[in-house]
C-alpha cells in the first residue's frame, strides 16, 4: 500500500509518497515527490493503486521528471500520462536539473527553490540512508565522485530516491564521497594481497554483505576496478 509520509524538512509545496516495492535494492520502496504546480519526480514502479494515489494526492498532473531510468522509478510512466496526459521531461523554470552521471550514465538530480526554501531531488546519486550503488558497466566511479563534488555545494535538504529525507545534502555528499574513497583503498589493498578477480575482491572487501546483496557488491568491484584502470594502478 502507498504511504504518505510528512517530515519536518519538507517544504510545504512538496507531497512525499513511497511506493510499495520495498527490497534489498530499494531500501523501503520508491520515493515518489509531487510538487504543487502537478509535476511528479520519480512515479516509481507500474503498480496502478500507488499511480492512483499519486493523482489522488494533489492538484492535476501536468509533467513527469525522473532521475534515472532504473524501473523502480520509472516503470509507471507510461501509465500515469494514461491516467493524466501528463508530459515528460519538462523542466519548469524554478528548477534547475543537474547533470550527476555516476550511479548511471543517465542520472540527474534537481535543485526546485520557491518561497524561501530550496531542496534537491538527489535519486538514486544520494540515498537516505547508506550508500548509492555505482555499478558496472552502466555505473561510473570517477563520474559519481565528480558528482558528489557538485552535490557538496548544495548544504540544503536532500530529498532522495529511496530512504528518509536528509537534512543537508552537501553533508551527505561529503560523507558519501570518503566512504568511496575508502572502499577504493579497501580494493586497493585486497589487490596486494593477491586478489585477482572481481569475485576475490568481494570476498575480502565485502566479506559481510548480506547474501542477497552479494549480486550488487560484484557490480560495485567491477566498477572499482574499472576506474583504478583509468588511473593506470592495474
Amino acid at each position: 500500500m502507498t504511504a504518505r509520509l510528512t517530515s519536518e524538512l519538507l517544504p510545504d509545496w512538496v507531497t512525499w509518497l513511497r511506493a510499495p516495492n520495498p527490497g534489498p535494492m530499494t531500501l523501503d520502496g520508491t520515493n515518489t515527490w509531487l510538487l504543487d504546480d502537478g509535476t511528479v519526480i520519480d512515479p516509481g514502479p507500474d503498480d496502478l493503486a500507488h499511480l492512483e494515489a499519486i493523482v489522488a494526492a494533489g492538484p492535476p498532473i501536468r509533467r513527469i521528471l525522473f532521475t534515472h531510468s532504473h524501473p523502480d522509478h520509472v516503470d509507471g510512466v507510461a501509465t500515469l500520462i494514461a491516467l493524466t496526459g501528463a508530459t515528460v521531461g519538462e523542466v519548469p523554470d524554478w528548477i534547475t536539473e543537474l547533470g550527476t552521471p555516476g550511479h548511471t550514465t543517465d542520472s540527474v538530480c534537481f535543485v526546485a527553490e520557491r518561497g524561501g526554501q530550496r531542496v534537491v531531488f538527489t535519486g538514486d546519486t544520494i540515498l537516505g540512508r547508506g550508500s548509492s550503488v555505482v555499478a558496472w558497466p552502466d555505473g561510473d566511479v570517477g563520474a559519481y565522485l565528480a558528482s558528489l563534488d557538485l552535490l557538496a555545494g548544495h548544504p540544503v535538504p536532500g530529498l532522495p530516491g529511496h530512504g528518509p529525507a536528509l537534512p543537508n545534502t552537501a553533508v551527505a555528499a561529503a560523507w558519501l564521497r570518503a566512504h568511496r574513497l575508502e572502499r577504493l583503498d579497501q580494493v586497493r589493498a585486497a589487490l596486494k594481497q593477491g586478489a585477482s578477480t572481481p569475485e576475490d575482491v568481494v570476498n575480502i572487501v565485502y566479506a559481510d554483505v548480506d547474501p542477497s546483496l552479494r549480486f550488487a557488491a560484484e557490480w560495485t568491484v567491477r566498477a572499482q576496478l574499472a576506474y583504478l584502470e583509468t588511473l593506470s594502478e592495474l
